[in-house]
């Protein structure tokens, strides 16, 4: 049986290899080494391989190891009555072990305050990017899945359509009622005072009637319906994602996106212009009301002069902006809802940023509306 692999320190100026390094013949060579306290002489340590019986590639890799730890000045240590083959192996690994050395990085100082700012804004831009390329993506499925279900009414699923139009639009009439009644209240509250000093007390019914018809109302509603049925939205379908009943879905050929998408944006699509409506009355029926107690308007003045101050555009202009926005939230709603991953806690940050990302899509679409409309002379 050939001899395991073994060294010594014959002199201080000598260190004697023996036996086979190979795979098999080494045992525990390379620990023992690392732990051996190899004394170095000034004039550097030769290294004698005359009793090395056998070498393979990884005997190699441990004795150009050992080459490197005991030379200086960064060369390895010399190496001694080697057999020519042997040298031959040597030499191949330690080229190798040379283009594999990691590069030494030059120790950097700590990154200031405007690097980590950068740092961080890059990376959020990129986190940004990604999430509304990904929220085209899902749109343009929608409008795929949209298009298949129109070729083919049957594919609409009425049953879950009715029910979120009632759990969208009929129990969200009190709440939606009631903020729009209280901003025509505040609408003409404000107007009041500057009105009452010119002696314009009967254009409070022009003040109330545009800003509640051409903008509060549609605005309004969606930021109510973002924040009650987009959020409902984001967790019904995140909470779905956690518990695989997607996945389920899709191994029993069912689609999510019509299942539980398109009647949700259907419903909406045609609940958000009906609260709209609601809301106009309700906020002109608020600044008739303030009208009459602060400025001494009565109702029949006011319902007379209501139909010069506000025309048909104006009114068609704010019901027209609520299917788009009504789009907004069920889309951002549920694309949330599908990104959420882990527990219970992505559910909640992922309705968090469906409510934040609906209330500022919808009103950045309400200004690129009043950009185009002033632009358009409507």
């Amino acid at each position: 049986m050939d001899a395991a692999a073994s060294f010594c320190q014959a002199t201080p100026q000598r260190l004697v290899l023996a036996g086979c390094w190979t795979t098999l013949g080494m045992g525990d060579l390379p620990a023992r080494l690392a732990a051996a306290a190899l004394t170095q002489p000034d004039g550097g340590l030769e290294i004698e391989a005359a009793g090395v019986k056998a070498l393979d590639s990884a005997g190699a890799y441990v004795l150009q190891k050992l080459l490197l730890r005991l030379g200086t000045a960064g060369q390895p240590a010399p190496l001694v009555d080697l057999p020519a083959p042997m040298t031959a192996l040597l030499r191949v690994v330690g080229e190798q072990l040379a283009k594999t050395a990691p590069v030494a990085e030059s120790p950097r100082a700590r990154p200031g305050v405007l690097e980590r700012l950068g740092r961080s804004s890059v990376a959020s831009g990129s986190a940004a990017g990604a999430e509304l390329l990904a929220l085209l993506s899902f749109v343009g499925e929608n409008a795929l899945a949209l298009g298949r279900c129109l070729a083919k009414p049957a594919r609409f699923r009425w049953r879950p359509m009715l029910f979120n139009l009632r759990l969208a639009g009929l129990d969200a009439l009190a709440i939606v009622g009631l903020m729009s009644f209280l901003l025509g209240v505040v609408v003409a509250y404000q107007g009041a005072g500057q009105l009452r000093q010119y002696g314009a007390n009967i254009f409070v019914t022009d003040l109330v009637g545009l800003a509640m018809l051409r903008e509060f109302a549609p605005l309004i509603t969606a930021i109510i319906i973002a924040g009650r049925s987009g959020s409902a939205y984001a967790a019904q379908i995140g909470s779905m994602v956690v518990s695989e009943e997607i996945d389920a879905m899709r191994t029993l050929g069912l689609l999510p996106l019509e299942l539980l998408v398109l009647p949700k944006l259907v419903a909406l699509v045609i609940a958000l212009p009906l609260l709209t409506l609601f809301a106009d009355v309700l906020g002109v029926l608020g600044g008739m009301l303030m009208a009459s107690v602060k400025l001494d308007v009565t109702p029949t003045e006011f319902i007379e002069r209501f139909p010069k101050a506000v025309s048909v555009t104006s009114y068609l202009i704010g019901i027209g902006k609520a299917p788009v926005f009504a789009a907004i939230i069920v889309l951002v709603g549920c694309f949330q809802g599908f990104r959420a991953k882990g527990g219970a806690d992505s559910v909640g940050r992922q309705t968090t940023r469906s409510v934040v990302q609906s209330i500022f899509l919808v009103i950045s679409a309400d200004a690129l509306f009043s950009v185009a409309f002033s632009a358009l002379d409507l």
